[in-house]
């Protein structure tokens, strides 16, 4: 059976403050936690302003104490802006505080221009090449294998994940027997490519005797099909912000903005937006299922982010109870 989660960048809203962004996340987790969601991660990002996720693991500490039974974890932490040492203390923390409930989702790319480098006191560049070196010091830290041993974090088991938008990430999902999730929901140009590498190299492991996947889908749902439209705009609005370097706080949605858009942005649009599900429950349902069935995916995780965060739940609730219903 399918496994749906929920993927959340803590979105800071125009005209609101990032205690408000935390709030609207600890309730879009209790929602997904109380429709049947396996999994609540939190994307790390730096030094955007509509993006309150930065301090990954405070920000999950959070959502830990206000949850009971949901998995929680990162989706992912980006290890080239951290030492292995500092994510296994970090990580070995939030597994003490909520033994069996903690994922570690890896990434290798930081995003990050000279200034946040200079911030981070890090040469990224280096440091992302030395990401498989890092994820093995990083295991070996957790497993006791290295001279010295973080506390918190030794002997802390979280849940490791090999994230990606490239065959990298793959390649090196396979080699370590990690389960592997894709951003499909907004670079898809890979993924095909990327989950038959994956499959086909996979190495088996202690932790995972097979391949597992999962893919990543942008959700918005709500009665009518307009409606959806109405409430993705938002995100819309900020992927075309990002693409043209102007990224800001999540703007409010509005009626007919797709197609108020030169025709080389409602390309681009449809392009990222291939992994997406968008209109009624129904509709909704349909669109996962398909992609679960050109996938092979083991489970889906949903992002997409909205101005109003009780629309959110909604969409959440609206889509389980299609999906699992």
């Amino acid at each position: 059976m399918t496994a749906y989660s929920v993927l959340d960048l803590v979105p800071v809203r125009e005209g609101g403050t990032v205690g408000e962004a935390f709030d609207a996340a600890t309730r879009l987790a209790i929602a997904a936690e109380e429709a049947g969601c396996k999994r609540f991660w939190v994307a790390e990002h730096h030094a955007m302003t509509g993006i309150a996720g930065g301090a990954t693991s405070v920000v999950l500490a959070h959502i830990g104490n206000a949850t009971s039974t949901i998995r929680i974890g990162s989706g992912g932490i980006m290890l080239p802006n951290h030492t292995p040492f500092q994510i296994a203390e970090q990580f070995g923390t939030l597994d003490g505080l909520f033994p069996g409930r903690v994922d570690l989702g890896l990434g290798r790319a930081p995003g990050a221009g000279p200034e946040l480098q200079r911030a981070l006191r890090k040469d990224l560049h280096r440091a992302a090449e030395m990401f498989p070196q890092d994820v093995v010091e990083l295991m070996a830290l957790m497993a006791g294998e290295t001279a010295i041993h973080p506390t918190p974090g030794l002997g802390a088991r979280p849940e490791f994940w090999m994230l990606g938008s490239s065959l990298f990430g793959a390649q090196l999902a396979a080699k370590l027997g990690l389960p592997y999730a894709f951003a499909s929901h907004f670079a898809p140009d890979h993924l095909d490519s990327a989950l038959e590498l994956y499959r086909r190299d996979f190495q088996p492991s202690e932790a995972f005797e097979r391949p597992h996947v999962m893919v990543a889908m942008n959700l918005f749902v709500s009665e009518s099909e307009e409606e959806a439209e109405y409430l993705a705009s938002s995100q819309l609005q900020a992927f075309v912000a990002l693409r043209t370097g102007t990224p800001g706080k999540l703007p409010p949605p509005v009626r007919g903005y797709r197609d108020s858009l030169p025709a080389p942005a409602q390309a681009m649009l449809a392009h990222i937006g291939q992994a997406s599900a968008i209109g009624t429950p129904g509709q909704a349902a349909a669109a996962v299922r398909a992609f679960v069935a050109r996938t092979g995916a083991d489970e889906v995780i949903f992002g997409g982010s909205m101005f109003d965060p009780r629309a959110r739940c909604r969409s959440l609730r609206l889509a389980m109870e299609a999906l699992t219903g």
